[in-house]
């Protein structure tokens, strides 16, 4: 029944990919059986021709007000049924190590969503890397998405490689075994994104790794 009202929910939204796994490999699976995570597309699929910082965090923050309204009535249905479950921080508690309590992106791949593309994002066939991600975790058993083992990137494709103007990622094809310190040097993209801070208040949203990828744009 559970399983049913969030297909309800989501069939408003027929926009968003979503999807189930199982939560084995997370220090919750001893509160929590399982994860839903989804991919809300931003409001604008822009392309490197299109591409404006401002236009792209727009675009981040139309996809947020929709997820948003998706997570609450989420909260609802499960409160009715009373279900437990918790929606994880979107972020790092530190700036230091830059570690998010339970990872948006590997839950997605446990649930078929897509693979980790070449520039340490989420790839969807629909949209690209241009989602913004959510995660709730539940305390039920649900129908598990295909986990995605192996990046779908063709292996000549270094587009968003080259568009990166710092130079921070390694041009390296991704598994799911693959760490992130493989691919980016997330430690130098954090740091030249949060030189913002001190002119906008908040983090550059940079985003050319993402536009200038293939996927999503025909």
């Amino acid at each position: 029944m559970v399983e049913k009202n969030i297909d309800d929910i989501f069939s408003k939204y027929p926009e968003v990919i979503y999807g189930f796994t199982n939560i084995v490999y997370s220090e919750y699976v001893s509160t929590y059986k399982s994860a839903l995570a989804f991919a809300v597309p931003y409001g604008e699929q822009l392309t490197i021709e299109t591409y404006s910082e401002e236009k792209f965090e727009k675009g981040i923050q139309d996809a947020k007000k929709v997820l948003e309204k998706i997570l609450t009535q989420l909260q609802k249905m499960l409160d009715e049924y009373n279900v437990k479950y918790y929606i994880p921080p979107v972020a790092q508690n530190s700036e230091v190590d830059l570690i998010a309590p339970f990872s948006f992106k590997f839950a997605a791949v446990n649930a078929g969503l897509g693979w980790i593309g070449k520039n340490d994002v989420v790839i969807t066939k629909q949209y690209g890397p241009r989602v913004r991600l959510s995660v709730i975790l539940i305390n039920e058993v649900f129908v598990y998405g295909n986990k995605v083992l192996k990046s779908n990137c063709p292996k000549d494709c270094t587009k968003c490689v080259d568009v990166c103007p710092h130079k921070a990622l390694h041009n390296v094809q991704w598994n799911i075994n693959s760490l992130r310190s493989d691919i980016i040097d997330y430690k130098l993209c954090n740091e030249k994104r949060s030189i913002y801070l001190k002119t906008h208040g908040r983090k550059n949203t940079c985003g050319l790794c993402m536009v200038a990828c293939p996927f999503g744009t025909s």
